[in-house]
């Protein structure tokens, strides 16, 4: 047998298959990539706050001064692209101030916004009452936009059950409010009126008698502002009341506007704890999830329209 015919008996033949029962040596483990899952982290936060800046975020309602429309404790989606976006449209206000915006577009009367007061980095949410070049005016309670008295009516009271979040004590601007309801529990009765704007829009605002803000002297809005109230109107720091009185200081520049309010997403009344994963769901106030916060839409009346 010459070299070339000698045959390894440890090789297998070609075409033949290997033992099974042959012994194979275990595929080395591989390590975590730290890098890749640091990388991967750091996208998927980035996309998250991507998304709350331009196109949408959560919001808590943190106080009562859009009461009736949403309460403490209420959870809801504001929007960020209806009027473009400006320096506050980041979640957190990180770029320097500017003015003007992005694709920019005026509110509508009547949308419930975000708005950050001139200075400061809050955020506050209230209502648009007054655009550029308004003239507005309150007199005992009554709105005058324009020279024109907003059109209100009386609405029966609103019965709101006493929870943690909606405590209805003096101390929180209700006094004598709180009452028992129908089935025996505590309620906060509380007196509604319904105001429309020119241009047929309408919701519901709390006129709790004669408070320091019923009164404000006729104000021409500026170019590039909006004048923005609350609708618990006894109750609310906002276009009405000085900087110092945590208010916002008179007409705010439009680019201080962070987005529109949408709708409710759950509400929660107080009663919660992070320790108790039970209380997350018994918390929960019944009938609030999925509310628009749009408001109603009528047509005008002729002396509206003009």
């Amino acid at each position: 047998m010459n070299q070339n015919d000698r045959i390894d008996a440890a090789a297998p033949e070609a075409g033949v298959p290997r033992d099974a029962s042959a012994p194979v040596a275990p595929a080395k483990k591989q390590g975590t990539d730290w890098w890749a899952e640091i990388k991967a982290i750091f996208w998927l936060i980035l996309a998250v706050l991507a998304f709350h800046s331009f196109i949408a975020k959560p919001f808590y309602i943190p106080s009562e001064s859009m009461m009736p429309v949403l309460l403490q404790g209420d959870r809801l989606v504001v929007s960020k692209y209806p009027y473009g976006w400006s320096w506050v449209s980041p979640s957190f206000h990180v770029f320097p101030r500017s003015e003007g915006r992005l694709l920019g577009r005026l509110p509508e009367r009547g949308d419930i916004v975000i708005a950050t007061p001139p200075g400061g980095r809050s955020d506050y949410i209230k209502r648009v009452i007054g655009l550029p070049g308004d003239t507005i005016e309150l007199i005992d309670g009554d709105v005058y936009l324009n020279g024109q008295q907003l059109r209100h009516e009386r609405r029966p009271p609103l019965e709101l059950p006493v929870d943690q979040n909606l405590p209805c004590r003096s101390d929180v601007g209700f006094a004598d409010r709180r009452v028992t309801g129908a089935d025996g529990t505590p309620v906060c009765r509380l007196p509604i009126l319904r105001e429309y704007l020119p241009n047929g829009r309408f919701y519901d605002i709390i006129d709790d008698g004669y408070s320091k803000g019923d009164d404000y002297p006729r104000t021409r809005i500026p170019e590039g502002h909006v004048f923005l109230m609350g609708d618990n109107r006894d109750h609310s720091a906002d276009s009405r009341f000085p900087l110092a009185e945590q208010g916002l200081g008179g007409p705010i520049p439009w680019e201080n506007i962070g987005g529109r309010a949408e709708f409710i997403t759950f509400s929660l009344d107080g009663s919660s704890s992070y320790f108790n994963p039970i209380s997350w769901f018994t918390a929960l106030r019944g009938g609030r999830a999925g509310t628009s916060l749009r408001p109603g839409r009528v047509e005008p009346t002729a002396a509206e329209a003009r």
